[in-house]
């Protein structure tokens, strides 16, 4: 049968509200703690999660927004999410929205009454719809940056950079950009980071594999060597429409995508690419809603953390044809 609290206080010597106290932080002394502690971990007793809410007034559950899970990106993230809060006794809810604004709007405002906090992936909505459907307090942003709002995104500019400069050192000077979605603050991140150089736009492409296939014929319509793609779903999908025309790749054409996500090490040839600490980023967003909870002590401090990127070369990019 199922341990009770009952349970537990008789184990512990000691009355319900006092284990209730214990265990939801209330006044009790560090003895009296250390002993229901001990009584409940010998018991093996969890804490009923939906009466500790009525207690404590929080649920202990927390919500998930992506823009598409079927994006291993965003499943890479949710698991990171998902990792952390087991190790703390939560729950965490995921909402898929299509890519679509009133849905993620729709999705933040449910989440947000029902959960104690939520953490919003790739955003499509405007900071003015951001600030006015979120909680700033109990809304975390995750490769996303909006004023006031706390948030965990990569230092995109700086894996831009570095992709194009591998590019550059490779010979190529005919660099092309498959740009992402208009409302993608990536990708505006992205654009930002390619104004010093000359690059051949194309674009907005849709951020998928099939995005990449529509591509490729723009692509080699253009004098353009080497691309730099949105993200690595379109990179290779754009590596599959270079197969199909016969484009060698990299020996007649060099292609880098963004994320790193698992399958670009699978694709052929594998895909160079820029990575993205996905993972990280999911575990250290939800700490920042634990820590503002008081649920658990933690090294992450600031409103908008940054974390580092990295180039991974793999053998998508070579020397530019002579």
């Amino acid at each position: 049968m199922r341990t009770t609290v009952h349970d537990v206080a008789d184990a512990a010597g000691v009355s319900v509200s006092t284990v209730s106290r214990a265990l939801t932080g209330g006044s009790v002394s560090p003895a009296t703690r250390a002993t229901v502690m001990a009584a409940a971990e010998r018991l093996g007793y969890r804490p009923n999660r939906t009466a500790r809410g009525l207690i404590t007034g929080r649920t202990g559950n927390y919500g998930l927004i992506v823009p598409d899970l079927r994006n291993p990106f965003f499943a890479d993230i949710a698991k990171g999410v998902s990792a952390r809060a087991r190790a703390v006794d939560c729950g965490v809810f995921i909402t898929d929205t299509d890519e679509d604004v009133a849905a993620e709007l729709e999705a933040l405002a449910m989440l947000g009454r029902n959960t104690d906090g939520v953490l919003l992936c790739s955003p499509r909505a405007t900071d003015a719809e951001l600030l006015e459907a979120a909680d700033p307090d109990t809304t975390v942003l995750v490769h996303r940056q909006a004023p006031g709002m706390l948030s965990i995104a990569a230092d995109i500019a700086a894996g831009t950079r570095q992709a194009i400069d591998h590019l550059r050192a490779l010979g190529h000077r005919q660099i092309a950009f498959l740009a992402g979605p208009d409302d993608s603050w990536a990708g505006r991140e992205r654009l930002s980071a390619l104004a010093d150089y000359e690059i051949l736009r194309f674009g907005s492409v849709a951020p998928t594999f099939e995005g990449g296939v529509l591509a490729g014929d723009l692509v080699l319509a253009s004098p353009a060597t080497a691309v730099l793609a949105y993200n690595d779903l379109v990179a290779m999908g754009l590596l599959h429409r270079l197969a199909t025309r016969g484009v060698s790749v990299p020996d007649q054409m060099s292609v880098v995508g963004y994320d790193d996500i698992s399958l670009a090490a699978m694709s052929h040839p594998p895909l160079t690419t820029v990575a993205v600490p996905k993972g990280r980023a999911g575990a250290a967003a939800l700490e920042l809603l634990l820590r503002r909870a008081g649920k658990t002590p933690s090294a992450v401090r600031d409103r908008e953390v940054t974390l580092p990127t990295g180039l991974v070369v793999r053998s998508s990019s070579g020397v530019a044809p002579a």
